[in-house]
């Protein structure tokens, strides 16, 4: 196999490049064989996916979780908890709802339909958002921030409930063993797309009334939202009959309980996992703390946040493809030390210079501690307990994907930003050192 390519399972073999231009980024896919009995559509539904994922990053760098949304909300409220929270109800949204719709989706033919149906809850908000935004000037500022709430449940819940079914469609139209380049393919494409909607967005609503540009920047991401919707619906999934007939609700709980008696590994990953939930809960206050401290215009702000979803690109196009030549565990672990060093960093922070490579390191570590884990959490246990693995690893560390936040809001409106950084830096260390001690790369320590 030639040394740029990589290989899908199969037989199939395919090369990815990058290509940055002034105008637009391209990816670009040439394929050299399709003849794979067990993924006939592999190279389409690839395509397809990562186009649903570039739609996606699009729209979210025009209502960005971490940037334009708090600065939106920091309109009508000074209050670190709720700016905390924003970031927190989307992850916990995500995360909460997985095990609950793991037996649902597992006994399915066909993982897309109920994808679709989910989905959908998941972009109609930011449509809402929108119309809020218009008519902001004639509503009481705490029932705007009542609204925006709502919607953010909503969307969080919305994309929750289609987690697992997301993840199962992808494990079964594409190969296993190559999700994390798949992964890293689709970060990186929602991450180039991201960064220039990111920046033309800091461009909007510094040129425009705060009415215009936050309705405009929201209706702008409900459209992408739209087109990543059709991007989806085109992949092509057979009927597959489940792996095995799906017990009784007593039963799963059961199998569920002795999956975290017998898998002590996956155990530590989940210990792992929550900590990074702490290491990573300053991320969510820095642009406002640039915003609101340094006097940045939302224009910087804008460019700030496309630096670190640039940073993201390049981490998730390398993170993904070491993750499955190599080992996904190495790549956490590095992302781990980015997590840690870009508090630290923001903690000493004496000028918004520092906040460049404060928020690379949050780029890289973000890919780690979300790509790189979904990746990773598939190499755990056995084929059959797929959809188990994938729920527990994403609601049994919802709690701490919205806690983390709020207590980072809580230390920031008693004592500063600074020191909800530094106490991120405090966590990453902690969690390091658990994830250097405990935890095993599950592709060399799979207990089955």
């Amino acid at each position: 196999m030639p040394k740029n390519g990589v290989r899908v399972g199969g037989g199939t073999e395919y090369r990815l490049a990058v290509l940055a231009t002034a105008a637009r980024p391209y990816l670009v896919f040439t394929i050299d064989s399709m003849e794979n009995p067990r993924h006939p559509h592999l190279y389409f539904n690839f395509i397809v996916n990562v186009l649903d994922g570039a739609f996606f990053g699009l729209a979210l760098g025009f209502a960005s979780f971490g940037t334009n949304i708090p600065i939106f909300v920091k309109l009508f409220t000074d209050k670190a908890l709720l700016i905390g929270l924003i970031p927190a109800i989307h992850a916990a949204g995500l995360r909460f709802p997985a095990l609950f719709t793991a037996r649902m989706v597992s006994r399915r033919k066909r993982y897309k339909p109920f994808l679709l149906a989910c989905t959908v809850q998941e972009r109609l908000p930011f449509l809402g958002l929108a119309v809020v935004a218009w008519f902001m000037n004639d509503l009481s500022p705490g029932l705007v921030v009542v609204l925006i709430f709502l919607l953010l449940i909503w969307q969080g819940l919305g994309g929750g409930f289609g987690l697992v079914a997301w993840q199962s469609m992808l494990a079964k139209v594409l190969s296993p063993r190559r999700l994390g380049t798949f992964y890293g393919a689709q970060m990186a494409a929602m991450n180039v797309l991201a960064s220039l909607s990111a920046l033309a967005a800091g461009v909007i609503l510094d040129r425009s009334s705060n009415r215009v540009g936050f309705a405009l920047v929201f209706l702008l991401s409900f459209l992408a939202l739209i087109i990543s919707f059709i991007m989806v619906a085109q992949t092509r999934e057979l009927d597959n009959p489940p792996v095995e007939e799906v017990p009784a609700r007593g039963a799963v709980q059961i199998s569920l309980k002795g999956i975290l008696q017998r898998d002590v590994n996956f155990r530590w990953f989940l210990v792992v996992s929550v900590l990074a939930q702490l290491a990573t809960m300053c991320f969510a206050f820095y642009m406002v703390h640039v915003y609101s401290n340094y006097s940045a215009s939302k224009t910087f702000v804008g460019a700030l946040t496309s630096i670190s979803l640039i940073a993201a690109v390049l981490g998730n196009l390398v993170m993904g493809w070491i993750g499955d030549r190599k080992s996904h565990y190495i790549v956490l672990g590095f992302g781990l030390v980015c997590a840690t060093l870009s508090a630290l960093l923001a903690w000493r922070a004496t000028s918004v210079a520092w906040f460049f490579p404060v928020v690379i390191l949050s780029g890289v570590a973000n890919v780690a501690v979300w790509t790189i884990s979904m990746a990773m959490t598939v190499e755990f246990g056995r084929p059959e307990e797929r959809q188990a693995y994938i729920g527990m690893a994403n609601t049994l560390i919802a709690p701490a994907t919205i806690l983390a936040p709020i207590f980072g809001g809580w230390l920031a409106d008693r004592a500063g930003y600074p020191v909800t950084f530094l106490a991120s830096g405090v966590c990453g260390v902690l969690t390091m050192l658990v994830f250097a001690l405990c935890l095993k790369d599950p592709r060399r320590h799979n207990i089955l």
